[in-house]
């Protein structure tokens, strides 16, 4: 079966979104005493919220994963595969990576530690390590749901994402208005959830099939997302800004599902262009890489910064005008150019492990037949608990090893990890590249 590009388009045009927007709004400062400071830019410049407008782009990662997703759920109901088979299958494309990254950055954090490196430093380095992990709890939960939350989608259609909207808006409403905080935890599955639904509904031409509906939902969700920015209590940044309440990502508001609605709408109204575009070949052979290689530029897009900071910055060596001021946004240029070639460079690094997590996701591919799907369930558990411990915390919170998270995701991973019985690669599966391709 022949591959959507668009839906590779839309992850590869996401991932490189979210390492520029992510780039963009790092700074660093380098203290008289010579330690270095990350002051937050969105929160000392308040009109570079306006720029998360442009880079936050997620919801399509969430709607092309659905849309993946849903075709590939299909194919194994008609083959008569198993939900537990294909959930391990899915999970297993985005837990090898994340634990062989986790793994690495958490050896590096124990070795820090034991020599005695500066309990704040190690802390401000953790989080930076973990700031991307947000993403990976979520999704996760969402691939192993989906046979749930497809077979939902075959019986009531584009109701299923209109009652997690609506099931979301309530959230947000008692968060706001009665100040009942933690329900609005439940928008991280209901928003996230009502885009990767919307997926299933593209999927199956439910979006497409009348002409109106994708340019009503782009403008119903533009001007919602206006009203809720302006007459609402929401601030336009769609990026956590700290000490900004409520916010619009933590947890997802309504501004954001509104948001959501109108990528989407756009993205069904472009698409036919963008897939006449996409078809020349000069322009294929750039996207293909960059999605192929999403879920490493994703994990590893902030190491990069500890390079530069370590090399130029700790040495004194990095010009340093006024933070925020024109001198210091002209340099913004040469500061994204040299974090991508010192990405490109860890990216050419990490083939070797790469190629090792390829031949470990197919060793362990399991059967389609097992029947030891509870291992899955509680690996599935482990693993969420301990990607939304280090989501929340960094990889060193107050400057000590995550012993007990670290020791979760171990145990998750290797739950998952149930060795297949036969060596029959699922027909939805893709032999190169499947792996890295979390969505």
């Amino acid at each position: 079966m022949s591959r959507d590009r668009y839906l590779d388009f839309l992850r590869a045009w996401a991932i490189v979104l979210v390492v520029l927007g992510h780039w963009l709004i790092t700074a660093l400062v380098r203290a008289p005493g010579g330690e270095i400071t990350a002051p937050e830019l969105l929160a000392t410049v308040h009109w570079t919220q306006w720029l998360t407008l442009g880079f936050q782009i997620m919801p399509l990662f969430f709607l092309a994963g659905g849309h993946a997703a849903g075709g590939s759920w299909s194919r194994t109901r008609e083959a008569d595969g198993t939900a537990a088979g294909w959930v391990r299958r899915r999970a297993l494309r985005l837990l090898l990576p994340a634990c062989a990254y986790s793994g690495l950055v958490l050896l590096a954090v124990g070795v820090c530690s034991a020599v005695g490196v500066d309990a704040g430093t190690l802390a401000l380095v953790g989080w930076a390590m973990a700031m991307q992990f947000w993403f990976l709890p979520v999704y996760l939960l969402l691939s192993a749901l989906t046979p749930a939350l497809h077979a939902a989608h075959r019986r009531w259609g584009l109701l299923v994402p209109v009652a997690m909207g609506a099931a979301a808006l309530a959230a947000d409403t008692l968060v706001v208005a009665a100040q009942v905080p933690y329900i609005g935890l439940l928008n991280y599955v209901l928003v996230w959830g009502a885009a990767y639904q919307l997926g299933f509904c593209w999927h199956d031409g439910s979006l497409t099939e009348r002409r109106p509906v994708p340019a009503a939902m782009a403008a119903v969700g533009g001007l919602a997302f206006a009203a809720l920015i302006t007459v609402g209590p929401f601030p336009v940044s769609l990026i956590m800004v700290t000490g900004q309440t409520p916010s619009n990502t933590n947890p997802p508001s309504a501004a954001m599902l509104a948001w959501a609605v109108a990528q989407t709408g756009l993205c069904l109204l472009i698409a036919p262009t963008a897939r006449r575009f996409l078809a020349r070949a000069r322009i294929w052979r750039v996207v293909r890489p960059v999605s192929g290689a999403s879920m490493t530029l994703y994990l590893w897009h902030m190491l990069p910064v500890l390079v530069v900071a370590a090399a130029f910055y700790l040495t004194g060596l990095a010009p340093e005008p006024a933070f925020g001021s024109a001198a210091w946004w002209w340099l913004r240029g040469p500061w994204l150019l040299v974090l991508g070639v010192v990405l490109a460079g860890v990216l050419l690094a990490l083939r070797p492990l790469e190629h090792w997590l390829t031949r470990a996701y197919e060793r362990t591919l399991p059967d389609a037949g097992t029947n030891r799907s509870w291992q899955l369930w509680l690996g599935l558990a482990a693993s969420v608990a301990a990607l939304t411990r280090f989501a929340v915390q960094g990889f060193a919170y107050e400057g000590r090893f995550p012993l007990l998270p670290a020791l979760g995701l171990a145990l998750g991973l290797g739950l998952v990890m149930t060795p297949r019985r036969k060596a029959v690669r699922p027909r939805e599966e893709e032999p190169e590249g499947a792996l890295r391709e979390a969505a």
